[in-house]
């Protein structure tokens, strides 16, 4: 596909299309050919909110796809592998998880045994949003069929991953944050001793994967957590890697609201969903916002991670966020920190930082999945300055370099993938969404 995509807004659609068709497999879509050959959890509720502009059945079988990895005990995994691929065909695979080891897990395909981002309890609610009253019937009976599994995500988040006890999930791993190779993990991660032999093979600098001795503490991570059976206990007592960080739990709080409302949408009490989510909002405030922004909490270490980072922003999806935060949150997207520099917004680092690099995965570049996490947001609280800037410079990024996986922030080069499934699908859902308020 041409990387420079011109035309009207429905050459562009049709062009988003043809990435999200391309990269269907028949039960879910990759997020990219090549590099990226198997189904992510994080992915897939981004790809499935264009899917319901474009090809509801597949949206619905997308999410499907996701849960038919989770285990008994809630988990649901970043990663459901592709049987029909070859064991060595990506790293890490299904040999470093030996999740079919682990009771309670699934007996017919391979997991990893680290979760993702919370946001599929958000990406079915925003499928029924977009159901026509002919498929209202249909949508309402598909949110029944999700909505134990999404109860039982959410539970195994309570129970398992509030390690700091106030309401807040814990991710245990970088990769859990969908922001692997952030900055705000370096602090977390120098703190873990690693072996004398290497525990993976080096990745070239710029791919998709960390390369060098920051990949090995990764893989290192994992191996603790495999070799205690992914025991709970372990998790809480022993592991090395816990941290609180805002953009999780701004998805898993945007996710329990959004629960409620499918609570409500299947005659079920929403009650508990809105008390969980209270409880969330709550801790956002008391445990991560210092008063210029919402930054990770290092349980191990007690402190917050002094580095910004989009991340940052995540609590914008929080519906109650006070005003005076909200107010310095939208001062500080503005600033020469962070969109007010940056030609093609929003960088994924503070650019004033010593961490901030234009080139490297997650330390600089600026992300479509990010820029529509933070578009929702200021719309809902009606900053539509920010929203508008936002949607702007987001379709700007994928007509300059077609639908990548991120972009240079400064000159909007595109970078990593080609033909990068969210980029697409999250461009079809912003198409979609000012269309629908054009037309209102």
């Amino acid at each position: 596909m041409s990387s420079r995509l011109t035309g009207d807004e429905t050459a562009l659609w049709q062009a988003a299309a043809r990435v999200l068709d391309a990269n269907w497999t028949g039960c879910g879509t990759v997020p990219s050919p090549g590099l990226y050959p198997h189904l992510w959890s994080w992915d897939s509720a981004f790809i499935s909110m264009g899917l319901a502009r474009h090809r509801r059945s597949r949206a619905e079988r997308e999410l499907l796809s996701v849960f038919r990895g989770q285990w008994e005990r809630g988990l649901v995994p970043h990663i459901v592998f592709n049987s029909e691929l070859p064991r060595f065909g990506y790293f890490p695979g299904p040999d470093l998880w030996r999740s079919r080891s682990v009771p309670g897990t699934p007996r017919d395909l391979d997991t990893s045994g680290l979760t993702g981002p919370p946001l599929q309890a958000l990406a079915a609610l925003r499928l029924h949003q977009c159901a026509d009253a002919g498929e209202a019937e249909h949508s309402r009976a598909f949110l029944a069929r999700l909505y134990p599994l999404l109860v039982a995500q959410h539970r195994h988040l309570a129970e398992e991953r509030d390690i700091g006890g106030e309401g807040l999930a814990a991710i245990c791993h970088p990769w859990e944050s969908g922001m692997d190779d952030s900055p705000s993990w370096d602090r977390p991660l120098s703190a873990l001793d690693l072996p004398p032999s290497r525990y993976a093979p080096l990745r070239t600098a710029g791919g998709g994967a960390s390369a060098g001795e920051d990949h090995d503490r990764y893989v290192r991570l994992v191996t603790l957590l495999r070799d205690a059976r992914y025991g709970t206990g372990q998790l809480r007592d022993e592991h090395p890697f816990l941290v609180e960080d805002p953009l999780f739990n701004a998805a898993y709080l945007a996710s329990t609201h959004a629960l409620a409302e499918i609570a409500r949408l299947v005659g079920r009490d929403p009650a508990p969903h809105l008390e969980d989510a209270a409880r969330i909002h709550r801790a956002l405030l008391d445990r991560l916002w210092d008063g210029e922004c919402f930054r990770a909490l290092d349980l191990r270490a007690g402190a917050l991670i002094p580095v910004v980072t989009v991340a940052s922003f995540g609590p914008l999806l929080d519906p109650d966020l006070p005003p005076p935060a909200l107010r310095t949150l939208a001062e500080l997207l503005l600033s020469a920190r962070f969109g007010g520099a940056a030609g093609y917004p929003v960088p994924s680092c503070d650019l004033q930082s010593t961490s901030f690099d234009r080139t490297r995965y997650w330390r600089g570049p600026t992300w479509i999945n990010t820029n529509w996490l933070l578009w929702l947001g200021t719309s809902a609280h009606g900053l539509t300055v920010i929203a508008d800037l936002l949607y702007g410079a987001t379709l700007r990024l994928v007509r300059q370099s077609g639908f990548r996986e991120y972009f240079d922030p400064f000159d909007g080069s595109g970078r990593g993938s080609h033909d990068y499934s969210w980029s697409a699908a999250l461009v079809m859902d912003l198409l979609a969404a000012r269309r629908a308020s054009h037309a209102a």
